[in-house]
């Protein structure tokens, strides 16, 4: 969260932005001018992307201090979402038939979709044995709304996130979070906004890491190289990193050196797709030469909107792009690594 008595203004978070050239006076201008609540040109250039969150060298949280200023101000992208952002507020001011609980073993934890569908994720994901007994939910009540910041509506965890939290405590249950966002509702988001999270949880690749520790007799090693498409989320989190490359190195999967990896990621290109379809198809097209060149055979998700947003460019290049949930379930022989 925004905290302007970190900020001293000294602007690496926008001279290091990849989507504007600003000098440091530029970049200090441009945030002087947001901390007064005065529209500034990174509003319209920004995408969302959440790089600024580390490279502040203070711990101030530009990102958010943007992200809110966009939704003020109406940005490109507020406004490219405004349908999107006026129905998730509908839901929680009025309610919603959007809710699927489906009931598991009493002893089993529940694992939480977000307000994604369930064919966002790959066919068959919820007959896999590691899911085997779990209670499944998903629906607007279970939103995150971390991710609603790419949509212009950064506002809607601090007005709503306690909702959702309280909505997954009635089930009783320990919580696995099938997408990043939600786990940084629970685990970064309630704390900045003073939110108890009354229930045990986990991020989805704590769960896989465990599920392949108690399980190892079972695992196929892949022998195979792969790139991995983080979501924006990883910004907040770059700890969950150690254990993906547990996991990798439990199936057998080496992750490839990449030049935008890290610090250095770039995200999917989802939000711009509303503000510069030519810059988004850009970052696709980096995005995927850099995992080719650096031989990945293919290119590893966990995000619905990346796979969704890459899978056609993946394609187009013959580069294979597979759900983490589904890799994992290769390395079980549950379903068989995709033809090229």
């Amino acid at each position: 969260m925004w905290d302007a008595l970190k900020c001293d203004l000294c602007g690496d978070c926008l001279v290091k932005c990849r989507y504007v050239d600003y000098d440091k006076d530029r970049a200090a201008s441009e945030m002087k001018l947001l901390m007064e609540g005065k529209a500034a040109d990174i509003l319209d250039h920004c995408i969302t992307c959440n790089a600024c969150f580390q490279y502040c060298p203070t711990g101030a949280d530009p990102a958010n201090l943007i992200c809110r200023m966009q939704e003020k101000m109406g940005s490109p992208i507020t406004v490219g979402f405004k349908p999107v952002i006026n129905s998730v507020v509908k839901t929680f001011e009025q309610g919603s038939r959007d809710i699927q609980v489906i009931e598991g073993d009493p002893d089993k934890p529940a694992l939480s979709f977000d307000s994604f569908t369930f064919a966002q994720f790959p066919a068959g994901t919820l007959e896999s044995r590691m899911f085997k007994g779990m209670t499944v939910v998903r629906g607007r009540k279970y939103a995150s709304l971390v991710g609603m910041a790419h949509m212009g509506g950064e506002s809607l965890a601090e007005k709503y996130g306690r909702r959702v939290i309280d909505s997954l405590a009635e089930l009783g249950k320990e919580i696995v979070y099938m997408h990043n966002e939600g786990y940084i509702l629970a685990h970064i988001k309630a704390r900045e906004l003073g939110i108890e999270v009354p229930y045990k949880y986990l991020h989805l690749f704590e769960y896989l890491l465990d599920y392949f520790k108690e399980n190892q007799r079972d695992i196929k090693k892949l022998k195979k190289m792969v790139a991995y498409q983080p979501n924006c989320a990883v910004r907040w989190f770059p700890e969950q990193d150690i254990w993906l490359n547990e996991i990798f190195e439990l199936i057998g999967v080496e992750r490839v050196s990449r030049t935008y990896e890290g610090v250095n990621a770039l995200c999917c290109g989802g939000p711009a797709l509303f503000v510069n379809n030519e810059l988004s198809m850009g970052i696709q097209k980096n995005n995927i030469r850099d995992a080719m060149d650096n031989h990945a055979e293919a290119m590893i998700t966990i995000c619905p909107m990346c796979d969704t947003v890459l899978r056609d460019q993946t394609a187009k290049a013959g580069l294979p792009q597979i759900f983490i949930t589904d890799l994992c379930r290769m390395a079980l022989g549950e379903v068989s690594w995709p033809v090229r």
